[in-house]
């Protein structure tokens, strides 16, 4: 078994009848864009929540970083370096921008402190989140609580602080669902700033974001992988253009 940051191997869920998933596999390798895309119901999520433990396969393994991890716990695969945002935000609403990301980068941080200090007096942990603020375009809305900000920004939030995790492998689960032009922008960017260390795997409904992030990609249909293939590859094949992007190009 290679140690690449992700394999799966023969995966396949059933939901009490439901086929979502039958029989995938995926081969991920180190450094790589790797874009998921397919209709609603080709079982996407479903797939990204069997990779990150949230729910069993019916059958099939699931490698990470050349461990098997089929049978592993969320918080144990985040151990290996695995990162996640999801399709619906999930974050500290009373608390600001700035706390939200702190309280992130704390999760990650192996300086042992007393548990009760304030999370201000982290000193390198504010100047981590400064630079990813800034980075990010989020400096202005630092002190405001999350709740009070729009969704596309609550959605930004969520891509910086999964981010701050310093992520080995990271899986964004329609990272620019609500996002202005301008945020997805911002994305994108901070996106392709990232190092090649970073392995990227995405779900992305946009075709034009799919298309500027994506090198490889992967297209799911009815549960199965349907297709395969480099940009080229997927926007010149006639079948996923019928099932799938339709009039986009």
């Amino acid at each position: 078994m290679t140690l690449g940051p992700l394999i799966i191997e023969q995966v396949s869920k059933n939901f009490e009848g439901l086929q979502a998933l039958t029989h995938i596999d995926l081969h991920i390798e180190p450094g790589e864009r790797r874009v998921v895309i397919g209709p609603n119901g080709a079982g996407k999520t479903t797939l990204f929540n069997i990779i990150s433990g949230l729910i069993p396969p019916s059958s099939g393994r699931v490698f990470i970083f050349g461990k098997d991890v089929t049978k592993w716990p969320p918080h144990k695969r985040a151990s290996l370096g695995l990162g996640r945002t999801f399709q619906i935000t999930n974050l500290f609403s009373n608390l600001t921008v700035h706390e939200n990301l702190l309280l992130s980068l704390k999760a990650v941080d192996t300086n042992r402190q007393f548990p009760l200090t304030p999370l201000a007096s982290y000193k390198h942990l504010c100047s981590r989140a400064e630079d990813l603020l800034n980075q990010s375009g989020l400096w202005e809305k630092r002190n405001v609580t999350v709740r009070n900000l729009s969704y596309g920004e609550q959605r930004l939030v969520e891509v910086v602080m999964a981010l701050a995790q310093n992520p080995k492998l990271l899986l964004l689960d329609e990272f620019t669902s609500g996002l202005s032009s301008t945020e997805i922008a911002t994305v994108i960017s901070v996106l392709k700033s990232l190092s090649r260390e970073i392995t990227l795997l995405l779900i992305e409904h946009d075709m034009d974001v799919a298309f500027e992030v994506g090198e490889f990609f992967t297209v799911l249909h009815m549960g199965k992988v349907f297709a395969e293939g480099s940009l080229d590859q997927i926007k010149s094949n006639n079948k996923v253009q019928e099932i799938y992007l339709g009039e986009c190009q």
